[in-house]
């Protein structure tokens, strides 16, 4: 079915959309390695076999589910601690969490798509909406349908916006026309972002341990942040920028226009 989805969300206020079939995902061998080497830490929901099977058949979400829809909606990339004193004693928060909870304006976004979806056919349209809480293998998604490129810090870097993005995908059961542009890795060699990681959360180029990352330890982690990482994490309190601040994709990169402010 032909609908212009790109139109339909950009008037919702998304950055950028694609339409993808529903097929197999290609990195799930990977996701499941990851698990295995212990990379999740305490995040044990990540391993249970529901959890595991579903991210393997985008049906366990929609069994009626005929396309995907990928979506990026960018968000403030200002710093707005750039001008307090570096010896000021301040905690710092990761720029996605300065504003009101995505997860929130991401699923009405995604619901407010599927009624417009819903209009422009004629038909109700059986829809299921994911934000990252789903779980759906989001950053492979969205390179497949063209947003942009895994990086090396296993960020989703889209051209034009960088990768201060957070996505989302609506299941839909209707056959929407694919428009996806697929694109290639764009890293070449550079490695600051592995680089400038305070505690050293990068195994490797596209792998990240969680169990040494900052944003891990100031949200998921439970218990006591060890010993020889802290003084690593410096002032941040609630996620972190760092491999986001040095990437040469996000320097110079406009703000849109109408990115979710904090």
């Amino acid at each position: 079915m032909s609908v212009d989805l790109g139109a339909l969300a950009r008037e919702l206020g998304f950055h950028r959309a694609a339409v993808i079939p529903i097929e197999a995902p290609r990195r799930h061998e990977l996701y499941t390695s990851w698990l295995a080497a212990g990379h999740a830490g305490e995040m044990a929901y990540l391993a249970q076999p529901e959890h595991i099977a579903q991210r393997a058949d985008l049906h366990t979400l929609l069994e009626s589910a005929r396309s995907l829809v990928v979506v990026a909606l960018a968000y403030e990339r200002r710093d707005p601690d750039a001008l307090i004193p570096t010896n000021a004693l301040r905690g710092k928060i990761a720029r996605y969490a300065r504003g009101e909870d995505y997860h929130l304006v991401m699923r009405d976004k995604l619901v407010a798509l599927g009624d417009a979806l819903a209009q422009r056919t004629g038909r109700p349209v059986a829809t299921r909406p994911c934000v990252d809480s789903a779980p759906v293998l989001e950053r492979e998604w969205a390179e497949r349908a063209g947003l942009g490129f895994v990086a090396k810090n296993t960020m989703l870097i889209a051209p034009g916006l960088g990768s201060y993005v957070v996505l989302g995908e609506l299941l839909v059961d209707i056959e929407l026309t694919a428009t996806a542009e697929p694109q290639k890795p764009r890293c070449g060699s550079c490695r600051a972002c592995l680089d400038a990681c305070p505690t050293g959360a990068f195994v490797d180029a596209f792998v990240l341990d969680a169990r040494r990352c900052i944003s891990y330890l100031t949200i998921e982690h439970e218990g006591v942040i060890p010993r020889e990482l802290r003084a690593q994490m410096g002032t941040w309190v609630f996620g972190c920028d760092v491999c986001q601040e040095v990437c040469p994709f996000n320097a110079g990169t406009p703000k849109p226009e109408d990115a979710v402010d904090p």
